[in-house]
């Protein structure tokens, strides 16, 4: 059975650091592209970030370069979202996605296969 299961996240204050997990089973990571996304309330869910398979290249949104990163583990079948210098706008629910790498940019939500369960991610002033 595929499945994405996401770990960590929770309270935090602006400036602060928090890591989120994605661990996968039922597929092997190591030939998706992981996304991470994040939907705050009364929001569209937006792209955060992505690790491709090759090379585990990485592309960040404009609002959180810099400050996160992501990075993965295919021997534990796990990727990670480090977030550092935490904003109150970074609140939201982040969800890893997993796509089996194409050539396409996947930025947009809709083209993944799996998602995992969402983390909610809370930055208080």
């Amino acid at each position: 059975q595929v499945q994405l299961v996401e770990s960590g996240g929770g309270l935090g204050q602006a400036g602060d650091s928090l890591r989120l997990s994605c661990t996968a089973s039922g597929f092997p990571l190591s030939v998706y592209a992981m996304g991470w996304f994040r939907q705050a309330p009364g929001k569209e869910r937006e792209f955060v970030g992505i690790i491709r398979r090759s090379a585990g290249s990485t592309y960040y949104a404009d609002s959180v370069k810099g400050r996160f990163t992501i990075a993965r583990d295919n021997a534990k079948n796990t990727v990670y979202l480090q977030m550092n210098s935490l904003k109150p706008e970074d609140t939201a629910v982040y969800y890893c996605a997993a796509k089996k790498d194409t050539i396409a940019t996947l930025l947009v939500a809709g083209e993944y296969d799996y998602w995992g369960q969402g983390a909610q991610v809370t930055v208080s002033s």
